[in-house]
């Protein structure tokens, strides 16, 4: 009898971590068994720990916060969109090698145009915030045809320096705007997104409530967390909407990279989200 699949979400924290029940239900309905576990690893010491997991047949591992950075640094190999990305939220191990992912902005485009049905073609996109999380979603983005992203952040620099690293890739119409300094020009987006990780909660009384007015709002944080889309939602947004379709379908990304078959995720969306409506 083979051993479980040995798999495993690496973060500090990682207790609230809903990985292990969302991949442990796509394995039930593949009809695989793994053994899906949280990882709290030491913040000096994500490469020693992540050499003991796949030392002991780990075959992957998620990475959350704060170690994509050094999720990065540690694989042997990149995935062109980790490369862009420059940050890593999905290891896999293969023949002795680590393999580096970005599974994020796939996961964020699919459950746009799949669950919520939006067309990203000839779209114009803005993004609040210049952290990990926007320079994980922002080639996903281009690739789905968005045709031109802001990238708005309180510090200048921080969003200028995304800029100049996708320029440095080749990538063009990408612009970088001060959150205090925003014009009528980087209002007019199809698109906002907030990639803030404390979901605007404080900020978003200081945005333009014709920001989001008429327009398509997507939060990456979910459930409570997800301050923006309901102050977007109470805006005059035409779609307001949170990143739980995104933490089912980046979750299914990794999956299908470790075990070859990507899982339906409808299911495991429905039941997350009558918790987090519940909460």
């Amino acid at each position: 009898m083979s051993s479980p699949i040995r798999l495993g979400v690496a973060g500090n924290p990682v207790a609230h971590s809903l990985s292990p029940d969302i991949h442990s239900a796509f394995a039930a309905s593949l009809g695989l068994e793994i053994d899906y576990q949280r990882y709290l690893f030491p913040e000096d010491g994500f490469q020693r720990e992540a050499a003991g997991f796949f030392a002991a047949q780990g075959l992957g591992l998620n990475v959350t916060v704060p170690f994509k950075q050094d999720a990065y640094d540690f694989a042997y190999t990149l995935h062109p969109l980790a490369q862009a990305a420059g940050a890593v939220n999905t290891l896999l191990q293969q023949d002795g090698k680590i393999t580096g992912f970005n599974t994020d902005g796939i996961g964020m485009v699919r459950d746009l145009q799949a669950r919520h049905h939006i067309d990203l073609s000839g779209r114009s996109a803005l993004i609040l915030g210049a952290g990990g999380a926007c320079r994980g979603v922002i080639q996903p983005l281009l690739d789905a045809g968005v045709d031109s992203i802001c990238i708005v952040n309180r510090t200048l620099s921080r969003a200028q320096d995304i800029v100049d690293h996708f320029a440095g890739l080749g990538t063009t119409g990408l612009q970088a705007v001060a959150l205090g300094a925003m014009t009528a020009g980087s209002q007019a987006a199809d698109l906002i997104f907030n990639s803030t990780s404390m979901g605007l909660g404080q900020e978003a009384v200081a945005l333009p409530e014709e920001l989001v007015a008429g327009r398509i709002c997507y939060d990456l944080s979910y459930g409570p967390q997800a301050h923006f889309a309901r102050w977007a939602k109470e805006h005059g947004a035409s779609v307001s909407v949170d990143g739980l379709g995104m933490l089912v379908e980046q979750a299914a990304e990794s999956f299908a990279i470790w075990l070859g078959q990507r899982p339906d995720t409808d299911p495991v969306y429905a039941q997350l989200r009558q918790l987090t409506d519940a909460s």
